[in-house]
C-alpha cells in the first residue's frame, strides 16, 4: 500500500507535473531541440499511461512492480539516460510510420461513426422526451377533468354547480 502512494506520487511529480513545466519553457523559449525532447517524452508517457492502466490491473501483484514502476518514469525523464527519445526512435515511431495509413483510417471511421452515433442518440433522446411529456401532459388533462367532473357534496345536501364545474376558458383545473 504504501509502495503505491508513494509510486502515484512519484508518476504525479516526476511524470506528469515536471515534464508539464519543462514543455511549458520549451515552448515559451521556442527552443526547437527541447521542444521536440518534450514531445517524444509526453508520447512514450501517454503509451505508458495506457499500458498501465492494464498492468495495474493484472500484475500489479507483481513483486516490486511499483518500485519498477518509479524507476521506469525517472528513466523516460533523465537526461542522462534519454529513456523517452530512445523508446520514440527505436520502437513507437517505426511502428507508428508502419501503420499511419491504417491509423489515420481508423481515427476517419471513428469520426464519422461517432457523429452518426450522437445525432442516433439525440434522436433518441427527443423521442422519449417528446412522448413524455405527452404522457405527463395527457395524465394532468385527466386528472383534471377528473377533478371538475366530481362533485362536492356533503350528506344530505344537494348538488350544487360553481363556477369551476363551467365548461370553457375560465375554467381552473385547481
Amino acid at each position: 500500500m504504501v509502495s503505491w502512494m508513494i509510486c502515484r506520487l512519484v508518476v504525479l511529480v516526476f511524470g506528469m507535473l515536471y515534464p508539464t513545466y519543462a514543455s511549458y519553457k520549451a515552448v515559451k523559449t521556442k527552443n526547437i531541440r527541447e521542444y521536440v525532447r518534450w514531445m517524444m517524452y509526453w508520447i512514450v508517457f501517454a503509451l505508458f499511461m495506457a499500458v498501465e492502466t492494464f498492468t495495474d490491473i493484472f500484475i500489479s501483484w507483481f513483486p516490486f512492480y511499483y518500485e519498477i514502476k518509479m524507476a521506469f518514469v525517472l528513466w523516460l525523464l533523465s537526461p542522462y539516460t534519454k529513456g523517452a527519445s530512445l523508446l520514440y526512435r527505436k520502437f513507437v515511431h517505426p511502428s507508428l510510420s508502419r501503420h499511419e495509413k491504417e491509423i489515420d483510417t481508423y481515427i476517419v471511421q471513428a469520426k464519422e461513426r461517432s457523429y452518426e452515433t450522437v445525432l442516433s442518440f439525440g434522436k433518441r433522446g427527443l423521442n422519449i422526451a417528446a412522448s413524455a411529456a405527452v404522457q405527463a401532459a395527457t395524465k394532468g388533462t385527466v386528472q383534471g377533468a377528473c377533478r371538475t367532473v366530481t362533485p362536492r357534496m356533503s350528506v344530505g345536501q344537494t348538488q350544487k354547480w360553481s363556477p369551476s364545474h363551467q365548461r370553457g376558458p375560465e375554467r381552473s383545473l385547481w
